[in-house]
């Protein structure tokens, strides 16, 4: 049986980021990982198709795109790839086929649909990334998110809390809420940790990381990643729709 083919867009370098972990988590679920570049999309603007599409995280949203000055703390961003995603997003709602947005691709998820972005969190715990101070690795913070009934997070994970980790600085919140979006998951603080699309195809945007090995390695923690990426699988196997 040919294994179903999963795009996962590639933008700019990030030194604490690798593309070969989210390869590796549709892989672990059964799928077949393709780097869809935005080199790739700039030279033909045709996305292949595929069975499924998977957006990454990066570098900041311009503020432009939901009408906001750019804060302090936001100085870069890529027009280009904001563009080559949004494509993406487009793409599959309108074919229908499975679509999980992680980090940078939940917020950008929300902007498509025409809500905004805090900023900058400018507690950094728990959701910011921390260097450390003896091994200058950087590390996520942790904590509980609230999954919401009668979601389809909430039927990928068979559980109404999920600990995760936390790696942003930007966030969605309930103020910034694209109308047609809905919260699948929230932390304690408001920040929101997930969310839904009213379509009836499988589109989920989460803030933290499920293809972290953090996350995938640990047992306890199987809910918020390996159930994630064995639920899309299932979804781009049997055709995309949920199924609940």
């Amino acid at each position: 049986m040919e294994l179903p083919k999963i795009l996962i867009s590639r933008a700019e370098y990030i030194a604490t980021e690798n593309w070969d972990d989210y390869a590796a988590g549709v892989s672990a679920a059964g799928g077949d990982p393709v780097e869809f570049t935005l080199s790739d999309f700039q030279r033909g603007n045709i996305i292949p198709d595929a069975a499924g599409i998977v957006l990454t995280a990066g570098v900041d949203i311009n503020p432009v795109r939901y009408n906001s000055t750019p804060h302090e703390k936001v100085s870069e961003w890529n027009d280009d790839r904001d563009i080559f995603e949004i494509a993406l997003i487009e793409q599959a709602i309108l074919d229908k086929k499975p679509l999980l947005c992680i980090c940078r691709g939940a917020q950008l998820l929300n902007v498509w649909a025409g809500g905004g972005l805090l900023q900058h969190l400018e507690n950094r715990e728990p959701h910011r990334a921390r260097r450390n101070p003896t091994t200058e690795i950087v590390e996520s913070g942790w904590h509980d998110v609230t999954v919401t009934p009668d979601s389809l997070l909430a039927t990928i994970t068979g559980t109404s809390v999920l600990h995760v980790n936390s790696r942003h600085h930007q966030a969605i919140t309930k103020d910034n809420l694209a109308p047609d979006v809905k919260i699948a998951a929230i932390a304690e603080d408001g920040v929101v940790e997930a969310i839904e699309l009213s379509v009836p195809s499988w589109v989920l945007g989460i803030q933290w990381h499920p293809e972290q090995q953090e996350m995938l390695s640990v047992p306890n923690l199987e809910s918020g990643s390996k159930a994630i990426w064995s639920g899309f699988i299932q979804a781009a196997t049997s055709g995309g729709m949920k199924h609940f």
